[in-house]
């Protein structure tokens, strides 16, 4: 069986690559990157793939019996032609199998939801392929708030619109395990699985943090219009926009569904605080 793990550059589709290679070795696995040296690294072949070029993906996919579509980080507007560019070169190219990696969350209740909605014309692009699929909706990543320790930190806080909503966070090498199997197992065709771990609050979160990274930082809620100011001011309006509907998102509860990891995986996910302990632990490894 040859996979093929498309954006294998970034960092879900490094996770992603890197566990596939334990599984089932890298001789099995192909990493399509628009800039493949970027992808080098990981020691398996790696192809050219801009999710603008449908010319790239015909390429690309050729010999693939099982691709993996990370979802683009473009606009929403551009987003679903890019994945169909790879959907259509699948079915070109006599692709078996195609999952994608979708996202949890409402397509019609905050700033995130255009993202959200993309993503879900995606799913049925790809259920309307005639290929075998799964969907997986991943759940946020927990990630970003142990690399924004410094910032935490400095400003002695953590604060956001959140409030005392709770969020299912997941991490990278937590879905890297789960579509390894959603890529080779056969039982999970035709499934959509909400890929999230526990229910926590922003001040669990926060708890854990100081539990586990020695910090004494308090959580601090926020106004969702004062919050969203704030990331505009600070990242742009469209990035901006983007992280103050996450969170927004988090307070109305949209990133909190049932998780179904454990029906992926044949496992419970790991609680928040093993994954905080987790990262930790491989942050130290390359020191």
């Amino acid at each position: 069986m040859k996979i093929a793990v498309t954006a294998a550059s970034g960092k879900l589709g490094t996770a992603i690559v890197k566990q596939l290679i334990k599984d089932i070795g890298k001789d099995n696995v192909v990493g399509v990157a628009r800039t493949p040296a970027k992808a080098k690294h990981l020691g398996v072949e790696v192809r050219s793939g801009d999710y603008n070029s449908r010319e790239q993906f015909d390429i690309a996919l050729k010999g693939i019996d099982t691709v993996l579509i990370i979802s683009g980080m473009d606009v929403p507007e551009k987003r679903i032609a890019q994945h169909r560019n790879i959907i259509e070169a699948a079915k070109t190219n006599g692709v078996k199998k195609i999952v994608y990696t979708s996202i949890v969350g409402e397509e019609a209740k905050t700033a995130f939801s255009p993202v959200v909605k993309s993503n879900r014309q995606t799913e049925q692009d790809t259920q309307n392929s005639g290929l075998d699929w799964v969907i997986g909706r991943n759940g946020l990543y927990i990630e970003p708030d142990f690399e924004y320790l410094e910032h935490y930190i400095k400003a002695g806080e953590i604060a956001n619109c959140a409030g005392n909503g709770q969020c299912a966070y997941t991490s990278r090498s937590e879905l890297a395990v789960a579509y390894s199997h959603l890529l080779q197992e056969e039982q999970h065709n035709g499934r959509v699985y909400h890929l999230v771990g526990e229910p926590i609050t922003q001040t669990q979160l926060t708890e854990y943090i100081n539990q586990v990274f020695g910090t004494n930082l308090s959580y601090r809620p926020m106004t969702t219009k004062e919050y969203l100011q704030e990331r505009k001011t600070a990242l742009g309006d469209f990035m901006g926009t983007i992280i103050g509907g996450i969170y927004n998102g988090i307070q109305q509860g949209t990133f909190n569904p049932e998780s179904q990891f454990d029906q992926a995986t044949g496992r419970p996910h790991l609680s928040a605080l093993a994954m905080a302990q987790a990262f930790k632990k491989a942050q130290e490894a390359l020191v």
